[in-house]
């Protein structure tokens, strides 16, 4: 014959188990498992009594064993007013044998008298408070980390994100931090820098990255140990993930050259990066504050005649020989772009010769009546962005260097010269 167990005491063993879980939690330190595992209790007492005030709740701080105890005040039997805070006599003295009338006695409560609903939603209660503190923990870990590199595993890819799995945790990295030649099958190794940690509904959300500038410093520092030194510092980096980067460096020690221990012998340092980074190719620059001089290691590798600043405007004027202008500019305009960012300068290309009337020149966002958007955008890219830098090259070398078709080129030289001819 099968023995039959009351569902009090399955409810009862099943709080008792998520306690246990509860207590052996290894990031839930001793004072929050007592804090708990007291207002669990308290909650379940104002459900079953209506209030928790004539109860004390004892947890053990070491095994996390609870106790807990109902205080009643003896009165004579029959006199009785309240039954949750009074005990008549002839029942008192069946918990303490020498009790008197008068005397507050306490009782221990047996969890089995609780109702099963009671003690249900005790357990839920703590699973949540348990989901609440582990979140917690969560955050301010990842929190701590921002800016860290972490080697994950691709656990889902979904159209717009992959989950990566850390340490047993779920991290996500949006398609739009990813390099566009990046290709990742669940069950890869993937490595990516966090980016950012945000609570999203009580959850953390970790966002990574592999786009971000901070990425490729890490992977410096991690094959410079100059850097991790102190003898190098990265003063600036710049990207077009995947395709090319431009980084500033300056060293602290004049018989350090910042640039070859970068590069390090024969391309040695520098090759695992541009691998891991889907053959980016990376420009380091030896930082200075002599604006001019910066301005031409950053167009590297072109090779420039002179340079005119304009402080004001935070615009530089950038001479070259013809042959140096498609170098100075790059592929889609990629590495005068960079060069404007690394230095915070806009450069202007001239071919040597030409003379500059900047009183005259008008920037290409002023003949938007007239030129498509897309098409100026296409024309900046080059590193264009005022009409003189437009006419000042060539159709075949816009036909190069944009999308744009050769008739398309010879119209909007047409508009913009019609603005210095009217």
């Amino acid at each position: 014959m099968k023995s039959k167990v009351k569902k009090t005491e399955i409810d009862k063993s099943e709080l008792i188990d998520a306690f246990a879980e509860f207590k052996d939690s290894k990031n839930i330190d001793k004072a929050t498992v007592v804090r708990v595992q007291e207002d669990v209790f308290r909650a379940m007492l104002k459900k079953e009594y209506g209030s928790d005030e004539n109860f004390n709740i004892i947890v053990n701080p070491d095994n996390g064993e609870l106790e807990i105890w109902q205080n009643y005040m003896v009165v004579a039997d029959e006199d009785i007013y309240s039954t949750a805070t009074e005990m008549e006599y002839s029942d008192a003295i069946k918990h303490v044998d020498d009790c008197e009338i008068g005397e507050e006695i306490a009782v221990k409560v047996d969890l089995g008298q609780f109702k099963r609903r009671a003690i249900y939603n005790a357990r839920q209660t703590l699973n949540s408070r348990s989901l609440e503190l582990k979140n917690a923990d969560l955050f301010r870990k990842y929190k701590e980390m921002v800016g860290e590199v972490i080697v994950g595993e691709v656990y889902q890819i979904w159209k717009k994100e992959m989950m990566i799995l850390h340490e047993g945790n779920e991290l996500s990295l949006p398609r739009a931090n990813m390099i566009g030649a990046d290709f990742f099958k669940k069950g890869d190794s993937i490595r990516a820098v966090i980016e950012k940690v945000e609570m999203n509904n009580a959850v953390p959300k970790i966002t990574l990255s592999r786009t971000a500038p901070i990425f490729l410093e890490r992977l410096l520092e991690r094959e410079v140990p100059e850097i991790m030194d102190g003898v190098i510092a990265i003063k600036k980096i710049v990207r077009l993930p995947g395709e090319r980067a431009k980084v500033a460096v300056e060293s602290y020690d004049d018989r350090v050259d910042p640039v070859g221990a970068c590069v390090g012998m024969k391309g040695s340092r520098i090759h695992s990066i541009v691998r891991e980074l889907r053959n980016e190719n990376i420009d380091v620059v030896n930082f200075t504050t002599n604006t001019t001089l910066y301005i031409s290691r950053a167009l590297n590798p072109a090779k420039i005649t002179s340079v005119k600043l304009d402080e004001v405007a935070k615009r530089a004027a950038v001479f070259l020989k013809p042959d140096q202008v498609a170098m100075a500019i790059g592929k889609g305009g990629q590495n005068i772009k960079l060069a404007g960012e690394l230095t915070g300068y806009t450069v202007d290309v001239f071919r040597d010769g030409e003379e500059i009337n900047e009183e005259d020149d008008v920037d290409l966002e002023e003949f938007s009546d007239e030129i498509d958007s897309w098409i100026i955008d296409e024309l900046k890219k080059t590193g264009c962005d005022t009409a003189r830098s437009v006419l000042a090259l060539s159709d075949d070398e816009l036909v190069r260097r944009t999308e744009l078709e050769e008739e398309t080129i010879r119209e909007i030289k047409q508009i913009l010269l019609a603005e210095f001819e009217g």
